[in-house]
């Protein structure tokens, strides 16, 4: 049985982005690369080549179907005419390309217009996910993946019942489409939370469970979003204004939460003005330190005289629940917080985990970059190209 079954099993900003995309520039072209962090992994990841590709093939032969677009539908940020688009969507297999190497790494490329290309990504890093622990998987795994399931219930619990009422509430979504263990897994892991402690739980990014266990959506926009916009038809040095100017246009208030660190939050915050200060609900951080860059977003929104109890802080960056509550407890006085977790949750199973991203390179002919506040996880394939960017963005090597 495909490891992917419906292709609402993927990250809500998937969908808000391509709809963007889809109405604002629909003939923008775009190529992603597959990359593993990982220095060692239990086996070569080459190994999943062959079984990777018949999993392409079958994801290619997927349709929304009726339920799901009427689901889709009754998302108030969803527009009629995005799921008119959708009920005809069929991915095509011929924009992605899967090889080895003599290394033993696992090659991703994916090429072609991007409303095909950039709604591949958590597919493609779910598939390679559940492939790899494929092989390693046996009973004491996954009774392990229990015990510690049932361990963060119980803490999650304990957290809860220490929550002062008059603080801003401890939610806690799932984040771990991309990086879960398996597609079972995470759906039990997802649904023994929902049940268990549906006061801090709060939902999750992954569409397919949302609908399927009735809780909350959540995801506004990632970096490809932003990256985009350095190669479309504005001043390079404006990009990131562009892209939320776009986002704004689209959404119109809803889905208000902005990704900060593509090219760090110095040079985000010196566009983030009072205009966009006043239209976004808050930021989401994804790389460096959660604390300083917290402390950054409200010296921003002090100087720019706004009340920063009224935005939210979402923080999704390596995050277990030990963290999410050291991080609401530092800025509950100052924020409303939220916590999106990933591997920690869907991927919990006393295993070294993958460190797998699939991220936009280039966009209509030309590189694009993310230089990020974690040095690690600046992504480019043109060094010339990234240390432009660096120049044009005021920003010294780390």
């Amino acid at each position: 049985m495909p490891i992917i079954q419906s292709l609402l099993d993927t990250d809500l900003y998937k969908f808000t982005m391509l709809q963007v995309v889809l109405h604002q520039f629909p003939q923008a072209h775009g190529v992603y690369e597959f990359r593993c962090r990982n220095k060692e992994t239990a086996y070569p990841l080459r190994d999943i080549k062959a079984d990777l590709e018949a999993e392409l093939d079958a994801l290619c032969e997927l349709r929304f179907k009726p339920d799901e677009l009427t689901y889709l539908r009754n998302l108030r940020f969803i527009k009629s005419d995005f799921v008119d688009y959708l009920e005809l969507f069929q991915l095509k297999r011929r924009f992605v390309e899967v090889y080895g190497d003599e290394q033993g790494r696992l090659n991703i490329r994916i090429e072609g217009p991007m409303i095909q290309a950039m709604f591949f990504e958590i597919y493609i890093l779910a598939m390679v996910n559940e492939l790899y622990f494929r092989r390693l998987e046996t009973p004491e795994v996954l009774a392990e993946g229990e015990r510690r399931l049932q361990e963060k219930i119980g803490l999650m619990r304990e957290l809860s019942a220490q929550q002062n009422p008059k603080d801003p509430p401890f939610l806690v979504s799932d984040f771990g489409t991309r990086r879960r263990y398996n597609r079972q897994w995470h759906a039990h892991v997802v649904k023994s939370f929902a049940e268990s402690v549906p006061e801090v739980f709060r939902g999750t990014s992954n569409v397919f469970l949302a609908k399927e266990l009735g809780i909350t959506p959540i995801g506004t926009m990632a970096h490809e979003f932003l990256q985009a916009f350095q190669a479309l038809d504005v001043r390079l040095r404006d990009f990131q204004k562009a892209a939320l100017e776009a986002w704004v246009h689209e959404y119109r208030g809803d889905l208000g939460i902005a990704l900060t660190d593509v090219v760090g939050m110095d040079a985000f915050l010196r566009d983030f003005d009072l205009y966009f200060a006043k239209l976004f609900d808050g930021l989401r951080h994804d790389s460096g330190d959660p604390y300083v860059w917290g402390d950054k977003a409200y010296a921003h929104y002090k100087k720019l005289k706004i009340d920063s109890r009224t935005k939210m802080l979402t923080f999704s960056d390596g995050l277990n629940l030990e963290k999410a509550w050291n991080l609401h407890q530092y800025f509950k006085d100052r924020f409303k917080t939220s916590f999106g977790i990933g591997t920690n949750l869907s991927n919990d199973m006393g295993q070294e985990t993958l460190n797998i991203v699939l991220k936009l390179v280039a966009c209509n002919g030309q590189s694009v970059a993310k230089i990020s506040d974690t040095p690690g996880k600046t992504v480019t394939d043109n060094d010339t190209f990234l240390a432009y960017l660096r120049q044009v963005f005021q920003i010294e090597i780390q």
